[in-house]
């Protein structure tokens, strides 16, 4: 998967998340109210990965750009 596409899984698990949280306030469940926690770090995980690949690709690109102008 490519930076942008966990960026996009991670911001949509946030937001699942943080919903089923709100809804398992509501209704009283524990259970949604954890399942929604547990959702949400991992769509805050996923984010980071993104953020980590995309710096990845940001720091090969200016080497590669440093070496081709040594050229």
């Amino acid at each position: 998967m490519g930076s942008t596409t966990d960026k996009i899984k991670g911001a949509t698990n946030e937001a699942i998340g943080k919903a089923k949280q709100s809804i398992g306030e509501k209704i009283d469940s524990p259970k949604l109210q954890g399942e929604g926690a547990a959702q949400e770090i991992k769509g805050h995980g996923q984010q980071a990965m993104g953020d980590a690949k995309q710096a990845a690709k940001d720091a090969a690109d200016k080497v590669a750009d440093m070496a081709h102008r040594k050229l």
